[in-house]
């Protein structure tokens, strides 16, 4: 048996709201959700080799400072 890991504030609860309110999702409303996280115009996505995560990861944390 795998013990379930939560990140740092969650617990078993909160990991099941989490799950039911996707599952009840529907198709539209998931897509409507995933296109409202392009609007924010002050953050982007990218993608980086992994052996440079941590570098970007200090950057970042300098940045917020």
């Amino acid at each position: 048996m795998v013990e379930s890991r939560f990140p740092e504030g969650w617990d078993k609860e909160r990991g099941r709201r989490v799950l039911a309110h996707y599952d009840r999702q529907t198709e539209d409303e998931a897509v409507a959700e995933d296109e409202a996280g392009y609007e924010n115009r002050r953050e982007s996505s990218v993608e980086v080799p992994i052996e440079l995560v941590p570098a970007v990861r200090e950057l970042i944390a300098k940045h917020k400072r």
